[in-house]
C-alpha cells in the first residue's frame, strides 16, 4: 500500500520530491541556517544516545539513571523566586484538571461541542476580571513575559504607530526585558524603542522626576512591575498611572496575582492593561511551564479589539439557552492569517481551568488570607536573616510582599554553593543585572516555608558567612 510519506525514499522519489519543491538540493532547505551554527563533522561520531538502539526495558533504565542524578528541593522548598514560586496545590485541583474533558480538549473551534470547557474558561475570565478589577481579561497567553511583549505591541497599534517609545522601570524581570526586546526587535526599524526608567535605588521605587522629564507625546505606554522584579510594592502607582495619562500614553502593569489579595487591585489604580502569570494560582513548578500568561483591559472598544488570544462570550443559542462561545476572532491568526493581531496561535487552556479551580477554592478571604501569610513568612525571615552578621535583609527599603534582594558581606557563589551543600537552594544572584546591588541575590517566601525552613536558612548563612569571612 503507497504511503504519503516514507523515510527510507528511494533517490528517485527524493529527487522528485525536491523537483516539486522547486530546489535543487537538501541544504537549500537549511540555507537560513548560518554556517557557524551547522555541524560540519560525521554524524556517527556525534556523542549522543547508546551508540545503538535500545530496547524499550533498557531505554527505561537509561533514562531512571539519570533522572536519579536530579536534586529535588522539597525540604525546604527553594527560596528562589523571580516571578515562579512555590506554592501549595490543593489536590481538588490535580483532580479536576486530570479528568479527560479537560485534560484533552483543545481550542473549542467547535462550540456546539466544546460547551464545558467553553463554560471553565468563561468562569476564568470572570474571577480574573474580579481579582485585577478589570473589565475584559483574555483566555489566555503564554506566560508573564509574553503577555509583557504583547501588551507593548497592543499599545504601539493602540496609538496607530504614531508613538514609539516604550517606558519601563530599570529593575524589570530581566527575562521578561529579553523575550520584549526579541519581540520588538523588528520594529526597532519603525523607531520603536524601550527605555530604562530610573528608580530609587534606596526604596526601588520609581524615581517620579525622572518619569516626569522622560514623558512625552511620543511615549505609547509606561510600563510598571506590581511588586516589581525586586519584590518591591511602589507606593507611588497610582500617581504613576495618573502621570501617564496625562501625557495620553497607556499605563501597563505587570502583576503578581496572588499579591492582589492584600494589595490594591490595579483596576483601581488606573491601569488600562494587566499583564502577569497565574504560576501562583494552582500551577506549581514544571520545570519551567506551561504556564499561564494573564492579559485584561479595561473596557474601551479600541482596546478590547487590540487583544490578543481568545476571548469566551456568554450569549443565546437559537432557542434562547444559555451558551458560550469565542468572540472577536477577526484577531486570530486561524482567520486573518498574516494580518492577525497576534502570532499567539492557541492558549493554556487546562491552567487556566485550574487557575479558576484554585480561585474558586480559595475564595476572596482564603486569597486573603494566603497573602497576609506569605507576607509574614517574609517578615518572619528579614528579622531572622538580618541578625546574621554582615547580611542586609532586605537590600532594598521599599515596602515588599513575599521578596526581596538580601546584601551580603562575601561574594554570594560562595554562599550559595554551602547552602547547596546543606540541602538548601538559596536565591537568585543578581548583581549582574544590577550592579549596585553587588553580593546580593533575590530571596522570596511562601506559605511552603516554615518556621524552622526559615531558621534553616538563618543559620547555614550564618556559617557559610563565617567560613567564608574568616
Amino acid at each position: 500500500m503507497p504511503t504519503p510519506f516514507n523515510p527510507n525514499a528511494t533517490d528517485e522519489i527524493k529527487r522528485r520530491m525536491l523537483e516539486a519543491l522547486g530546489i535543487g538540493s537538501v541544504e537549500e532547505l537549511f540555507r537560513d541556517i548560518p554556517e557557524k551554527a551547522r555541524f560540519k563533522g560525521d554524524w556517527d561520531s556525534l556523542p549522543i544516545g547508546a551508540g545503538r538502539p535500545l530496547s524499550e526495558l533498557e531505554a527505561d533504565r537509561w533514562v531512571r539513571e539519570r533522572l536519579s542524578r536530579n536534586k529535588v528541593f522539597l525540604d525546604p522548598p527553594p527560596f528562589l523566586g523571580a516571578g515562579i514560586y512555590p506554592h501549595y496545590v490543593p489536590e481538588a485541583v490535580r483532580f479536576i484538571i486530570e479528568r479527560s474533558e479537560f485534560l484533552t480538549s483543545y481550542t473549542p473551534y467547535q462550540p456546539e461541542a466544546s460547551q464545558g470547557m467553553l463554560q471553565a474558561l468563561f468562569e476564568y475570565q470572570s474571577l480574573m476580571a474580579e481579582l485585577l478589577e478589570m473589565e475584559v481579561v483574555n483566555a489566555s497567553m503564554y506566560d508573564w513575559a509574553s503577555a509583557a511583549a504583547e501588551a507593548f505591541l497592543l499599545a504601539l497599534r493602540y496609538h496607530r504607530m504614531r508613538r514609539r517609545r516604550i517606558l519601563v522601570p530599570e529593575t524589570m524581570n530581566p527575562f521578561h526585558r529579553r523575550v520584549v526586546d526579541s519581540y520588538l526587535y523588528p520594529h526597532r526599524r519603525a523607531g520603536v524603542r524601550v527605555e530604562n526608567i530610573p528608580v530609587d535605588k534606596e526604596t526601588g521605587y520609581l524615581d517620579m522626576a525622572a518619569l516626569d522629564s522622560m514623558l512625552g507625546d511620543d511615549v505609547a505606554a509606561v510600563y510598571l512591575e506590581y511588586p516589581s522584579f525586586l519584590g518591591v510594592v511602589d507606593v507611588n502607582a497610582r500617581k504613576i498611572g495618573e502621570a501617564v495619562h496625562e501625557h495620553g500614553a497607556l499605563f501597563i502593569m505587570g502583576v503578581n496575582p496572588l499579591a492582589l489579595g492584600v494589595l490594591e487591585a490595579p483596576g483601581r489604580l488606573g491601569a488600562d492593561v494587566v499583564v502577569g502569570d497565574g504560576q501562583p494560582l494552582g500551577l506549581g513548578l514544571k520545570y519551567g511551564g506551561p504556564y499561564l500568561g494573564i492579559m485584561a483591559v479595561r473596557w474601551d472598544a479600541k482596546l478590547v479589539r487590540q487583544m490578543p488570544g481568545r476571548l469566551i462570550g456568554l450569549t443565546e443559542d437559537a432557542e434562547g439557552r444559555r451558551a458560550f462561545t469565542m468572540i472577536l476572532q477577526t484577531r486570530e491568526q486561524h482567520i486573518r492569517r498574516s494580518r492577525a493581531t497576534s502570532n499567539i496561535c492557541t492558549n493554556e487552556a487546562l491552567a487556566a481551568v485550574a487557575v479558576a479551580v484554585y480561585l474558586s477554592l480559595l475564595g476572596p478571604k482564603g486569597l486573603r488570607e494566603l497573602g497576609e501569610y506569605v507576607m509574614y513568612k517574609a517578615r518572619y525571615a528579614a528579622k531572622r536573616l538580618s541578625e546574621v552578621e554582615g547580611v542586609e535583609a532586605p537590600a532594598v527599603k521599599g515596602f515588599y510582599f513575599n521578596e526581596y534582594p538580601v546584601r551580603f558581606p562575601v561574594p554570594y557563589q560562595g554562599i550559595h554553593k554551602h547552602l547547596l551543600s546543606r540541602g538548601i537552594h538559596g536565591g537568585l544572584p543578581i548583581e549582574k543585572w544590577f550592579p549596585w546591588l553587588s553580593h546580593s541575590a533575590l530571596y522570596a517566601f511562601t506559605e511552603l516555608h516554615t518556621k524552622e525552613h526559615i531558621d534553616r536558612l538563618a543559620e547555614a548563612i550564618k556559617e557559610a558567612v563565617r567560613v567564608a569571612m574568616h
